[in-house]
């Protein structure tokens, strides 16, 4: 990536992170803790979108809070009494995991009064991201590649500026569960068959009326225009500021792409998609891995 079109477009340095939700789907267990601190293997939810973020270039994490997720803020804050307590009882290994933990980036937050949406929610970042492009991870979804989705985007925010929604398709009925876009294809020799041009975006359509396959998924690359658009935006159902709407309002004037992503997507905000991600993590696992493929093997399915 060259200096001069990186200087163009504006170095991506802040990834906002909304963890506002009840997480209602997965009670009783999220009854007394984040969704967010949920375990996928032996990591929280939180840490894989942090580490994909920093694995990425992005130096500072914004945090979107609302009530009952301290967890959240202090699973990235230093806890020396532990960190001592471990290397007092030998443990280093543990200890030096700990203080990884603790170095990833810097990490800000700020607090959702209220659950009013995820446009609602970027919305309250905007004192902390300033100016300048930024990143957004919805923690549910687990995009695993080599090259972070969140790259991707940066990389083709670098080439063409405006912001940029990662997607890939749906087909049938699933499809009504997403915010789906009216696109047209890009040419381009880097990103063939990969990027669009967003020309309109429908919240959870009927599958006969989805304008595309094309779905919207939880990794964004905004430009800080998009603030304004989110203030524009009036409440649609339950009083909710959505995300999509100011998307759907920047692409009809503004310059709005959707990149095709490359790696391997779990919606680990349902209980399948958790599962799922479970399985896949555990299986990558070079401790876990193996044993597991054995027992998987071993099940009378």
């Amino acid at each position: 990536m060259s200096t001069a079109r990186r200087a163009r477009f504006g170095r991506v340095r802040k990834a906002v992170l909304p963890v506002a939700g009840l997480g209602t789907r997965f009670l009783p267990a999220t009854k007394a803790q984040p969704k967010e601190m949920l375990p996928v293997v032996d990591k929280p939810l939180i840490q894989y979108a942090v580490e994909e973020a920093v694995a990425s270039g992005i130096e500072e994490i914004i945090l979107v809070t609302g009530s009952g997720k301290d967890a959240i803020e202090d699973h990235f804050d230093s806890n020396p009494e532990l960190v001592r307590e471990l290397e007092e009882r030998g443990k280093q290994e543990e200890a030096e995991l700990l203080r990884g933990i603790e170095q990833l980036a810097k990490v800000a937050s700020v607090r959702q009064p209220k659950a009013l949406g995820l446009g609602h929610a970027v919305g309250c970042a905007r004192a902390l991201v300033g100016e300048e492009p930024f990143a957004v991870l919805l923690p549910d979804d687990l995009i695993d590649h080599p090259v972070p989705a969140t790259q991707q985007l940066i990389e083709a925010h670098a080439a063409f500026g405006g912001s940029i929604i990662a997607t890939e398709p749906v087909q049938g009925p699933e499809i009504e569960r997403y915010g789906v876009m009216q696109t047209e294809p890009v040419e381009d020799k880097r990103w063939k068959d990969r990027l669009f041009r967003v020309r309109d975006l429908v919240e959870k359509p009927r599958a006969s009326a989805a304008p595309s396959p094309y779905v919207v998924v939880g990794r964004y690359l905004l430009e800080p225009e998009l603030f304004g658009f989110i203030a524009e935006t009036r409440p649609g159902r339950g009083g909710e500021i959505q995300l999509t709407d100011a998307l759907r309002r920047a692409a009809r004037q503004r310059t709005v792409h959707a990149l095709l992503y490359e790696g391997v997507h779990h919606d680990a905000g349902s209980k399948l998609g958790f599962l799922q991600a479970n399985l896949h993590y555990a299986l990558k696992h070079p401790e876990l891995g193996p044993a597991l493929r054995a027992y998987l093997k071993s099940l009378k399915l």
